[in-house]
C-alpha cells in the first residue's frame, strides 16, 4: 500500500483529547488508516507499520511531527479567494459604500487571468496556514477550479449571482451561469471539488430570480450558499418590504435546507436562530470581516446553544485582510465573549471545532476529524516557539496563541501539500510575482 506516516507528534482527537500517536494514511484512498493503535475497523494495530489484520502498511513516506500537534486541516467556510488582489486596496469604510465605491468597480475590471492569479495566491496562503478546504463565491470559477486542482486543496465552489442594476437578460444569464457552474464543476479535481448555487444575498438578487434559481438548484440537488443578515442594511429592507425577517424570506423562497450554509448571520433574532436550527442550515461566522466593516457581533453562543452548525470563514482578503483561519479562531472566541457578555462563551474547544469539523459539516465536505476512516486532511502545528511555550493546554494554544506561520506540514486527501514550510504543489515565488503584477495592472485599469 502507498502509505504516509505522520510520526512523533501529539494528535488532536475528535473528542478533544490530545494523545501521543502516529497517524497512518492510505495515500491511494486519501483516508486515515490508523491513529496510534486504533484502526478503521475498530481493531488495534499489531505493531509499527502493521494493521490488526497483519497487513504491512510499508509506509513509503514519513512526516516528522516531533514537538508538534497534528490537527485536522482547517476549513475556511466562506471566502472570495481571488480578492487577495484587493488586499489593502480599500479599508476603513462600512460595507455598503466599500462595495459600491471601491470593490464592485474594481471587480468589474477583473479578467479571468486576474481571478486565477488571485486564487493561486489565496491557495498558497491557505496551504501555508494549514487550511485544506474552503468555500468560494466569485467569478471565473473554472479558473478557480483549475487552481484547486493544481494546489491539491478541497473546495466547494460557486459563481456569485448579483442581479441588482442589471436588465432582465443579464440578470437571468447570471443565474444561469451559477447553475451551470454548479453542474459542470461538481466532482472536478478527482472529486475534491463540490459546488453550490450561490446568490450573493437576498437584497442583491431579485425575488423572481432568487426563486427560480433556488428551484432549479433544488431539482438538481445542489446546495445554496449566500450572505444573510450581515448588516442591518441586509435586514431592514426585507422587513420593510415584506413584513418578515430575512431567514423567513429564505424559507419562503425555498433556500433554507439542511445542506445549505449562510455567511455571517450577524443580525439574527431568536426566531431566526430557531428557524436555522430547525432547518439544519449552517452559519459561517466571519469575525474579522464583521469587525473591520463594523457589521456587528454575531450571536455565536446562542447559535451553538440552539444546535446550529457554526463554521468559520475569513471572507475575502479585502475585508480581513488575510486568509489565516488561526486568526479567525482567536477573533471568534474574543468577539463571542463580548457578544454574550460572558467570558465563558465560545471557549477554545468550540472555536477549534468550528474551524475543523464544523466547517467540514457546514460545507458537506469530508475532513475535519482525525480518526480512522476519515479523509486524510491534516496539518502539523509546531509548538516549539516562544509564543507557544509552555504548553499547558494545546487546544488553548490553537485558539489563542497559534498563528498560520506555526504550521509545519499540510496534507490534503493524503497528499503532502507543504513539508517543513515548503509548498510542494505551487511555485511560491512565481505565484506571488504573478499576483503582484496582476494587482498592479488591475488598479491601473480601474484608475483610467
Amino acid at each position: 500500500m502507498n502509505a504516509l506516516r505522520v510520526t512523533g507528534g501529539r494528535v488532536l482527537r475528535p473528542d478533544g483529547r490530545v494523545t501521543e500517536s502516529d497517524v497512518t494514511i492510505d495515500r491511494d484512498a486519501g483516508t486515515i488508516l490508523a491513529v496510534g493503535e486504533e484502526t478503521a475497523d475498530g481493531g488495534e494495530t499489531a505493531g509499527s507499520g502493521e494493521t490488526a489484520a497483519g497487513e504491512r502498511t510499508a509506509a513509503e513516506e514519513t512526516l516528522d511531527a516531533d514537538g508538534g500537534l497534528v490537527i485536522p486541516g482547517l476549513v475556511n467556510a466562506h471566502t472570495h479567494v481571488a480578492m487577495t488582489l484587493l488586499r489593502g486596496y480599500a479599508d476603513d469604510k462600512p460595507l455598503d459604500p466599500w462595495l459600491r465605491e471601491d470593490i464592485w468597480p474594481a471587480e468589474a475590471a477583473l479578467t479571468p487571468d486576474d481571478v486565477e492569479a488571485g486564487a493561486e495566491l489565496g491557495a498558497l496562503e491557505m496551504i501555508r496556514s494549514g487550511t485544506t478546504a474552503f468555500a468560494d463565491m466569485y467569478f471565473a470559477m473554472d479558473r478557480v477550479a483549475d487552481v484547486v486542482e493544481r494546489a491539491g486543496l478541497r473546495a466547494r465552489l460557486g459563481h456569485g449571482v448579483v442581479t441588482v442594476g442589471k436588465d432582465e437578460g443579464d440578470a437571468r444569464a447570471d443565474v444561469e451561469e451559477s447553475l451551470a457552474v454548479a453542474s459542470e464543476l461538481d466532482g472536478a479535481a478527482d472529486g475534491r471539488i463540490r459546488t453550490a448555487f450561490m446568490p450573493h444575498s437576498m437584497t442583491t438578487v431579485g425575488e423572481e430570480y432568487l426563486r427560480e434559481g433556488v428551484a432549479e438548484a433544488r431539482e438538481a440537488g445542489v446546495p445554496i450558499h449566500l450572505h444573510a443578515n450581515e448588516t442591518t442594511d441586509e435586514v431592514d429592507p426585507i422587513v420593510d418590504e415584506r413584513g418578515e425577517r430575512p431567514i423567513a424570506y429564505a424559507a419562503d423562497v425555498g433556500a433554507l435546507g439542511s445542506d445549505d450554509f449562510f455567511a455571517h448571520g450577524v443580525h439574527l433574532d431568536g426566531s431566526e436562530i430557531d428557524r436555522l436550527a430547525g432547518a439544519g442550515t449552517a452559519v459561517v461566522h466571519c469575525p474579522a470581516s464583521n469587525m473591520k466593516l463594523a457589521s456587528g457581533m454575531a450571536p455565536v453562543q446562542r447559535l451553538r446553544d440552539a444546535g446550529v452548525t457554526v463554521a468559520l470563514g475569513t471572507d475575502g482578503a479585502a475585508s480581513n485582510n488575510d486568509l489565516d483561519v488561526f486568526d479567525e479562531m482567536r477573533d471568534a472566541a474574543m468577539l463571542g465573549k463580548l457578544a454574550a457578555d460572558d467570558a465563558a462563551a465560545v471557549p477554545a474547544e468550540a472555536v477549534v471545532e468550528m474551524a475543523t469539523a464544523g466547517g467540514a459539516d457546514a460545507l458537506g465536505l469530508p475532513g475535519g476529524r482525525i480518526e480512522p476512516g476519515a479523509a486524510a486532511d491534516l496539518a502539523v502545528v509546531d509548538l516549539d516557539a516562544p509564543h507557544l511555550t509552555p504548553v499547558h493546554d494545546p487546544v488553548s494554544h490553537l485558539a489563542y496563541a497559534a498563528r498560520g506561520s506555526d504550521v509545519r506540514h499540510t496534507v490534503c486527501d493524503g497528499e503532502v501539500l507543504m513539508r517543513d514550510r515548503e509548498v510542494l504543489t505551487l511555485d511560491a515565488d512565481a505565484v506571488q510575482e504573478r499576483a503582484a503584477t496582476a494587482a498592479s495592472d488591475l488598479v491601473d485599469r480601474v484608475g483610467e
